[in-house]
């Protein structure tokens, strides 16, 4: 079986009709992605012995403790898309403000960028990954925050690497979504799925139920018809897996089904939810629609949803698209 590398579907799709938005410049910042994650990669795996793990006694624009590979993700990547001379500013999650790249004003596009997502797993030896979106760049002058704030609707790519006992890159582009495995000893990745597709139906369900006693009644009436399983309202049971590393989650819904739940609750009305919109929520939602999957937040479509802060949070639950719906129907 002749194999397809990222190279050679990038310059096919380039051309193939329903493949408009890929560019040959789109084509050239995603390799720089997909080389900049190959080194990532290459420091999660070495781990313990490249003295990389632990804390850096430092914390992002969240307030959240920084790990030294968050911070050395960060900074690969910057380095990286600042160089593909494509790219006109980056905005990462663990930094304040964006990241305008020095005389590239007027480059077709910007990319938001969550380093190293699920980071407090790294010390543990569980998946984590970089998660990723690409917009246009408006071109109304200088590159600032406000040139980020567009719908999820606005994206001409998005993906995530998850670096787990392979290390797989999913990528869309508006037309599907395709995922590739790295081949460590040719340098390059391959086409192992080239269309990723999430069943409507799904026996499986991802949350934290540590934080049940915290969720507004439509979580808890949907959560506790799944709990009961055979014997209750469903008709059949259902398994919960929670990894609490977003990007290996959403892989797993990705490649068999599932609904992925992260809600707003009590302990704070009026904070929306926790996970970043631009760098987390509406990259994977953008991903699971083109897998034929939905997302909501707690009143609405994720990517309908119009940004003001380049960190503003959202609720999250996307994934089989009957679930979704089941769910957001007990909000509406």
């Amino acid at each position: 079986m002749s194999m397809i590398t990222l190279s050679q579907y990038l310059k096919a799709a380039e051309g193939a009709a329903g493949h408009g938005r890929i560019t040959p410049e789109l084509s050239t910042l995603i390799h720089a992605l997909s080389g900049v994650s190959q080194h990532i990669s290459a420091a999660v795996h070495k781990g313990a012995l490249s003295g990389v793990l632990g804390t850096a006694g430092t914390e992002n624009v969240q307030g959240e403790t920084q790990k030294n590979l968050d911070i050395i993700a960060n900074d690969m990547i910057l380095v990286a898309l600042a160089a593909s001379g494509v790219v006109a500013g980056m905005a990462s999650e663990e930094l304040d403000d964006c990241s305008p790249v020095p005389g590239h004003a007027d480059k077709p596009y910007l990319v938001l960028f969550d380093p190293l997502d699920g980071s407090s797993n790294i010390d543990v030896n569980v998946s984590i990954g970089t998660i990723f979106s690409v917009l246009p760049n408006p071109r109304t002058g200088d590159i600032n925050n406000h040139s980020f704030l567009q719908p999820g609707t606005a994206q001409v790519a998005a993906g995530y690497v998850v670096y787990g006992p392979q290390t797989s890159l999913v990528l869309t582009f508006g037309n599907g979504v395709a995922a590739f495995t790295l081949d460590r000893e040719a340098g390059e990745y391959v086409l192992t799925t080239p269309a990723m597709d999430i069943p409507a139906d799904t026996k499986e369900f991802a949350i934290n139920m540590s934080n049940q006693r915290h969720w507004y009644p439509p979580v808890q009436k949907y959560i506790a018809e799944l709990l009961a399983g055979k014997t209750g309202e469903r008709g059949k049971d259902f398994n919960m897996r929670w990894i609490a590393s977003m990007v290996a989650d959403v892989h797993r819904v990705l490649t068999r089904g599932g609904i992925f739940m992260y809600p707003k609750d009590l302990r704070d009305p009026n904070k929306p939810g926790k996970l970043r919109l631009m760098y987390e929520a509406n990259p994977m939602s953008f991903l699971v629609e083109q897998a034929g999957g939905k997302s909501f937040d707690a009143a609405q479509r994720i990517l309908d949803i119009q940004p003001t802060e380049l960190h503003q949070r959202c609720a999250v639950m996307l994934g089989s698209a009957h679930e979704v719906q089941r769910v957001a129907d007990y909000h509406l």
